[in-house]
Formats: C-alpha cells, sequence, structure tokens
C-alpha cells in the first residue's frame, strides 16, 4: 500500500488538507469561545448606542453640561452601557458609573480618533476587560460606549453558539474536504502522470520503440523528459551503429572469405592444374587473407581506442621529420601513379605523443589523397604554426567528396566510392576512423572539406607540448 508515487501524493496532500481544516477548525472554536452569544449582544447594544448618538448628535452637541449629564444617564439606562464624555484634549468630563465602576484605562486623544466606530478591548484599573466603541459628537466631544466582556467559560460558549457553529462548520468542512480531495487527485495525477509515461516509454525503449516523449507537467519533470529523449536518441544512435558494425564487418569478411574459399576449392578439386592456374589461386588467397588481416588488426586497434587501453608512446616527436619522412616513404607510390607529391613544413616545435602513431594517421592520409588523385594532378603536405598549436593540412586535387558524404566520412566502414573495385589496395573504410580516434587522444582534431570536382584538403590540428603535458590516455578521458 502507498508504494507507487501517486498515492504516495495522494496520501501526502490528504494529510496537509485535514492538517489545514483542523486549524481552520481550532482557530473558529477559539474565535467562538472569545465570542459567545452574550458578547455578540453586548457587541449589538455598543452599536445601536452609537447609532442613537449619531443620529441625536445635532440635539446633543447644544447641551450644557448638565444637560449633557442627563443624556449621558439616559443612555447608560436605555442600553445597560457605561457612557463616557470626553474632550478633544483627552480630559474625562462625564463618566456615568464613575462611582460604581473602576476607571478604564484609556489614551482618548490617539485611540479614540484612530478606533472611532470599531469595537475593541479594554482593561479596566483592576483587570477586568472590557469592550468598548468610540463615538465623535462633535468637533468638541467624543463618546465611549463600553460594556464588560461576558465572562464566559469555553464550554458555556460554545454550547451557547452550537446552532451558529456547529452545523456551518460540519458542512463546511465536508465541502473542503470534498473539494480539496478532488483537487490532490488531480494535482497527484498532474506530477505522477508525466513520470509513468516515461516509464512506459522506458519498457517501449527496451523493447526497441525509440520514439520520442512530449514534455509534460512541472518544469523539472520536463527536464527529465527531455533527458530521456537525448538517451533514448543516444541509445538508439549507439544500437544502430552496433547493427552497422555487425553488418560492416559480415560484408567485409564475406568477400575474401568467399575469394579464399573459391580459389582453395579450385586448388583441391584440381580445376586449377597449370602452374600459372596454381600460383594466381595462391596469390589471390594470400592477398585475401592479408586483407583479412588488416582489416582484423584495425577493428582491434579500434575496440582498444574506443576501451581508451591502447598504451600510447608519450615522447617528444619531431613533426617536421615525422612529415618529411611520410612523404619520402610515399613518393614511390606517387610516382607510379604519376601524381605530384609536396611537402612544405616549417619549423616546427616538438609535441608529446606516440611518434609510430601519428605516423600512421599522416601515412594514411597522404596515401587516401595520391589513391583519389588522378594522374597529372598533385598532393601537398602543409605544416605550420597556428592559433598556439601545430596544423598540417594534407591537400589534393582528386574528385572530392560529395557533400552529402563529407560528414560521414570519419564513421567506421563507410566509403564514398563503394563501387570501386577490390584488391589489395581497397580498404574497409576504417583508416579515417582510427586516425580520428588517435588524433582525439592527443588532444587534436581531425576535420575534412572538400568540393567534387576540386579536391579535398584534411586538416589535423595537434596542441604543443605543455610542462604538464598528461598522459594521452587520460587526456582523452578526460
Amino acid at each position: 500500500m502507498f508504494t507507487s508515487l501517486r498515492s504516495r501524493l495522494l496520501l501526502t496532500y490528504t494529510i496537509v488538507i485535514g492538517v489545514a481544516l483542523c486549524v481552520v477548525a481550532a482557530v473558529a472554536l477559539v474565535y467562538f469561545a472569545r465570542n459567545p452569544a452574550q458578547t455578540v449582544q453586548a457587541r449589538q447594544r455598543l452599536k445601536s448606542a452609537a447609532d442613537a448618538i449619531e443620529q441625536r448628535a445635532e440635539s446633543l452637541k447644544d447641551l450644557s453640561e448638565p444637560g449633557l449629564e442627563t443624556a449621558v444617564a439616559r443612555l447608560d439606562e436605555t442600553f445597560d452601557l457605561r457612557v463616557l464624555l470626553y474632550q478633544r484634549d483627552g480630559e474625562l468630563i462625564i463618566d456615568s458609573r464613575q462611582e460604581t465602576e473602576p476607571a478604564l484605562q484609556l489614551r482618548p486623544t490617539q485611540r479614540l480618533i484612530r478606533l472611532a466606530s470599531v469595537i475593541t478591548s479594554v482593561d479596566d484599573a483592576e483587570g477586568d476587560e472590557w469592550l468598548h466603541l468610540a463615538q465623535s459628537l462633535s468637533s468638541e466631544y467624543w463618546f465611549v460606549l463600553a460594556t464588560p466582556r461576558p465572562n464566559v467559560s469555553i464550554l458555556v460558549a460554545l454550547r451557547s453558539r452550537a446552532d451558529d457553529i456547529a452545523r456551518p462548520l460540519q458542512q463546511g468542512g465536508l465541502v473542503a474536504l470534498f473539494v480539496s480531495l478532488i483537487l490532490a487527485v488531480l494535482m497527484a495525477r498532474w506530477v505522477a502522470g508525466p513520470l509513468q509515461r516515461i516509464a512506459q516509454a522506458a519498457r517501449s525503449v527496451a523493447s526497441g520503440d525509440y520514439r520520442p516523449l512530449k514534455p509534460e507537467g512541472p518544469d523539472e519533470v520536463k527536464s527529465l523528459a527531455r533527458t530521456f529523449n537525448e538517451m533514448a536518441e543516444q541509445v538508439h544512435t549507439s544500437q544502430q551503429s552496433q547493427r552497422d558494425f555487425i553488418a560492416n564487418v559480415s560484408h567485409e569478411l564475406r568477400t575474401p572469405l568467399t575469394s579464399i574459399q573459391g580459389f582453395a576449392q579450385a586448388i583441391l578439386d584440381g580445376t586449377a592444374q597449370s602452374p600459372d592456374e596454381l600460383s594466381s589461386a595462391a596469390d589471390v588467397i594470400y592477398n585475401e587473407a592479408g586483407r583479412m588481416h588488416r582489416l582484423v588488426l584495425d577493428l582491434l586497434d579500434l575496440a582498444r581506442l574506443d576501451a581508451g587501453t591502447v598504451e600510447f608512446v608519450r615522447a617528444p616527436v619531431d613533426i617536421s621529420a615525422m612529415l618529411e619522412s611520410v612523404v619520402a616513404k610515399l613518393t614511390p607510390q606517387a610516382t607510379q601513379a604519376e601524381v605530384a607529391l609536396t611537402a612544405r613544413v616549417d619549423s616546427l616545435p616538438g609535441v608529446i605523443g606516440d611518434g609510430d602513431r601519428l605516423a600512421q594517421v599522416f601515412t594514411n592520409l597522404v596515401d587516401n589523397a595520391i589513391k583519389h588523385t588522378p594522374a597529372g594532378g598533385d598532393v601537398r603536405v602543409v605544416a605550420q604554426l597556428v592559433d598556439g598549436g601545430i596544423e598540417i593540412s594534407v591537400i589534393d586535387t582528386g574528385e572530392g567528396i560529395p557533400p552529402e558524404d563529407l560528414g560521414r566520412i570519419f564513421e567506421r566502414f563507410y566509403q564514398v566510392d563503394k563501387s570501386r573495385p577490390g584488391g589489395r589496395r581497397r580498404g574497409a573504410g576504417l583508416g579515417l576512423a582510427i586516425a580520428n580516434e588517435i588524433i582525439l587522444a592527443h588532444g587534436g582534431g581531425l576535420s575534412a572539406k572538400s568540393r567534387p570536382g576540386q579536391g579535398s584538403v584534411f586538416v589535423v590540428k595537434l596542441p604543443l607540448a605543455l610542462p604538464d603535458d598528461t598522459t594521452l590516455a587520460e587526456r582523452r578521458r578526460m
């Protein structure tokens, strides 16, 4: 019982409502106990006497002092009230019960003006409480009407007004409780409803339904719904990436495995008999096995980079010398492809990193540039200091990258030209993904710009070495 949020909210609201009603009832009872029927009657007498004075004000203000004494005595006798007459300066002139009652503790000059026509209480010289009401007679006089506050026990006072308060309190309390419970149910539903929808959406995500959730309810719940939508989108993207990854790996392995199986079968069943046929079959098997080996190594590299378990060597790296070495290593390949390969490398400060891994990145970028540049084109490697870091650009005059593919070239297994024939020179679409991970691990960035038919530019940015430089793996996780 009361295990759900809605039931707990409803219970909380009910308790709060009950406490509030009890407090209101207690205050009402105290008020009625302080104002029994006798007090109500006394207040009515005070107001009636004040009305009589107001109606007779014109005739009273012209009376002499003896006439005022007679009028005061008559008011006392008529309304059973103590009547006092003050001058504006606060001097007491007449008190109808001066001889029989203690003096009232009044400060007429300020108090009477402030409380004119308002019934309040005041103590007399012996500490007894009186109800009194001030009424202006003229610019010269004030009447004060007073009567002892009825001294009635709480039980008697409540009994005296039972008919006035019991039924209204009961009816009002029931109506208030009913309306409050309805509002409590609506409030609980308003708060708990969106949370229940989020819980249902979470179950839907578990079953593969990634539809976004509409943010509803209080701001905190809306924030939770938006966060949930972001999480669901990331989960969807991650699972889609995993499915694509498995599909791509299966596709990339199926082609060389089919070739290996086919040519091995040709050797086994005697289809390939001549030395040339056997050599050709063995060459295909060897090349496809090497391709599978490179693919597996690339996959292992990616997995280790994702897990942050790659052991990067942390040592000073001479970027200028490394780039010149990469260009020299790939110059024969460029010459064979009839592509001009040049380098313009400024004198650069060193960086802290893994030289072999960085050389792997730039070898991949220059190799791709040569492959995608037609005969007669050129590839340039430009390195310079920019904004406190090192910027290395690999620029080619090849066919370029279509805009719809440019944003995806760093995805795993993504290939711009999927129709390009296979062979030992064809990759699996992992080189740029690995290069991007390596550069990120070095605290840098890898980006690409391209226009179809005008070539491409791949830009690597690396930070300079710092005195307190951290390890590469730690920096990447940060």
